[in-house]
């Protein structure tokens, strides 16, 4: 029987995380830097938003970072995770290439989420905090940092883009269950979401929104501790065991990637399987072509400027020179909510500007459509996330059909659809809208973005 399923030990889990700052070529990355002197952030002033741990992380350019064995104990409870080779799926298409996916949907909450929520929630607790703050997309987001607070006996509390809190019910049920408050944003809890809604009663909200209302309600209470899910240096290096582990899993397959794709939107899921891959081609390896695919209602990548902005509407956070739309970009209600982000990470956007990555943008129908092929072949339903790297595998074996080339596809389905499946309903009935940003909003928000270090 050809093997279908490759899978790695509990004793041969990284025990270390990959930075690929360590291998980057070039001038170092931008600092980030002060939302009020517009100066290069501080390790002090980090120190007010994050554990020590998490800042040396953050500003690290060693290639290797220990991964403590409290966090370690946890992460064997689903890692790690398997990768599969999609023989039903080459089949159904007529491709001669070969399709793997690494599945992340076997963690607790269904996504790839806890493998920074656990370590984030650790070195708070470490650090004395007895709660943990955060903002959520589509949820599974809040879902981890709701998990992982129980884990170490802490409470959690979630602001959930406001479109994402009534599209997504059973993702706030799951939030509950684990203990945390779920609370849609734009709020009336906070200054900045009472100044929304007093703008605009009927704003559905974003995650540079939810992500301010967060910042102000950590600001309050000094027993809170602030964690974020995606974007930052040191959510993508806890992401990178995904990677770690797929290139051993590889090994077994005896096989390698010429293509490895990955969702986009902070950019953790994509960094976290394509960073390893792309520090072994920088250290003399294998060549890879790494694809990050976008909303085409969130083009990020494909339309965004390379500019120093801040991470959230309200400006209480720090710049970060990065692709952005504008931190004032509120996005279509697509049902991809964990790629709805109007910057992504400065890691990832470094390397779409060395022509390390190459990004795409595709519309929601057409992922659905390749998300339900996925789901007829191989059996597991895809969040609507992931289904834009399930759409760019398709095309890309399709393509490999025409020019009759046996290339190798890698792709991240980054977790499993089963608390959207309404999205999938409306898919099937004919009413889900291939939604793109309106021109003059998009000029807008640009047009927000700060001028500075340009």
């Amino acid at each position: 029987m050809d093997r279908t399923r490759f899978s790695l030990g509990e004793n041969d889990a990284p025990t270390t995380w990959y930075n690929l700052a360590a291998d980057l070529p070039g001038a170092p990355l931008a600092p980030a830097l002060n939302p009020r002197t517009h100066q290069p952030l501080t390790r002090a002033e980090m120190a007010h938003t994050m554990p020590e741990p998490l800042i040396q992380q953050e500003l690290s350019t060693e290639r290797e970072i220990e991964i403590p064995q409290e966090v370690l104990e946890l992460y064997a409870l689903w890692r790690p995770s398997p990768l599969f080779r999609a023989r039903r799926l080459e089949r159904a298409l007529g491709t001669p290439a070969r399709i793997y996916y690494k599945y992340e949907g076997g963690a607790p909450t269904g996504s790839h989420k806890p493998n920074t929520a656990i370590p984030q929630a650790y070195y708070n607790k470490l650090a004395g905090k007895t709660g943990l703050v955060t903002e959520t997309g589509a949820g599974q987001w809040g879902s981890a940092t709701a998990l992982a607070a129980s884990f170490f006996g802490m409470t959690a509390k979630v602001y959930m883009v406001k479109v994402s809190f009534e599209q997504k019910p059973y993702r706030r049920a799951l939030m509950e269950t684990y203990g945390a408050q779920c609370t849609a944003s734009p709020s009336t809890e906070t200054e900045i979401g009472r100044k929304i809604l007093a703008d605009d009663p009927d704003c559905t909200g974003s995650l540079g929104i939810a992500t301010s209302e967060a910042l102000e309600a950590f600001a309050q209470d000094p027993d809170l501790g602030y964690v974020l899910g995606s974007a930052a240096n040191h959510v993508l290096l806890h992401q990178t065991v995904i990677g770690q582990e797929a290139i051993r899993q590889m090994e077994l397959a005896e096989d390698y990637p010429d293509i490895v794709v990955g969702c986009s939107g902070g950019g953790s899921n994509l960094a976290g399987l394509s960073f390893p891959f792309l520090g072994e081609q920088l250290r003399g390896g294998r060549e890879v072509r790494v694809i990050a695919v976008e909303p085409a209602a969130c083009p990020t990548l494909t339309q965004g400027t390379i500019a120093y902005d801040y991470a959230d509407t309200g400006r209480l956070g720090p710049l970060f020179r990065m692709h952005t739309l504008g931190h004032g970009f509120v996005p279509p209600a697509v049902h991809a909510g964990g790629l709805r982000a109007h910057g992504i990470g400065p890691l990832v956007s470094r390397c779409v500007e060395d022509g390390l990555m190459e990004a795409r943008a595709v519309p929601q129908t057409e992922c659905f459509e390749a998300g339900v092929q996925f789901a007829r072949t191989e059996g597991i339903v895809p969040a609507p996330e992931s289904t834009h790297a399930v759409r760019v595998a398709v095309d890309e074996a399709l393509r490999c059909r025409e020019e009759g080339t046996a290339k190798t596809i890698l792709f991240g389905l980054s977790g499993h659809g089963h608390f959207d499946l309404a999205a999938y309903e409306r898919y099937f009935a004919g009413t889900l809208a291939d939604d793109r940003p309106d021109e003059a909003l998009l000029a807008d928000a640009a047009d927000g973005i700060p001028h500075v270090g340009r």
